[in-house]
């Protein structure tokens, strides 16, 4: 019986999920990036290196790092690739996860995943939160934040789960539309209940 509670965090591009990650960490509750551990595999793991180059060239790694824009634009429009490129990514990252649980002593830990599930990775999660927050807010955000198109975000945004989606699966659902003293105090309360939840089991 799996004895280490998961809490899946996810949102879409510009929800405020990993505010609220970086947020648990502060509080010592142990947080898995998936997006930045995936990052890291698809820089450093042989397997993905050897599998991504086979599927997509020798453009997919320049001077010994990842070429993203280049692999991003071989499978925007092309579902079948994208899915191949999943398959690639996806159970190493599983995998890096399951041995990352094994390490770490906290009443509960918190998996952060954009794609949470788009992936299928919310089958290991006892309890889901999800941020959610209008679409014209998140793409401002990106916007303000990263220097995006509005156009390419939308794009992005289109690969993802609709809020609606994410809510019916989700055990708890904290809006962010009104900025960061609305979203602490939910943040806060959502913290004290999943505390009370699994300190004392």
């Amino acid at each position: 019986m799996k004895e280490m509670k998961i809490i899946g965090l996810t949102g879409g591009i510009g929800s405020g999920k990993t505010t609220l990650a970086k947020w648990f960490a502060e509080k010592n509750i142990p947080v898995y990036n998936s997006d930045d551990e995936a990052k890291k595999l698809i820089n450093e793991n042989p397997e993905i290196i050897e599998k991504l180059s086979q599927l997509f060239g020798k453009e997919t790694y320049k001077k010994g790092v990842y070429n993203s824009k280049f692999v991003a634009s071989q499978v925007f429009n092309d579902k079948e690739l994208l899915e191949k490129l999943n398959q690639i990514v996806h159970p190493v990252v599983f995998k890096d996860f399951d041995d990352w649980v094994q390490n770490q002593k906290a009443p509960f830990l918190v998996k952060e995943a954009a794609i949470l599930f788009e992936s299928g990775s919310y089958k290991d999660c006892d309890l889901i939160i999800s941020v959610v927050a209008d679409q014209e807010i998140r793409i401002q955000r990106v916007l303000n934040r990263d220097g995006s198109s509005a156009e390419e975000i939308r794009k992005r945004m289109k690969t993802q789960w609709k809020d609606e989606q994410r809510i019916e699966f989700s055990d708890y659902v904290i809006p962010n539309n009104l900025g960061l003293e609305e979203l602490r105090e939910e943040f806060e309360r959502v913290y004290n209940e999943l505390l009370k939840r699994f300190e004392s089991s």
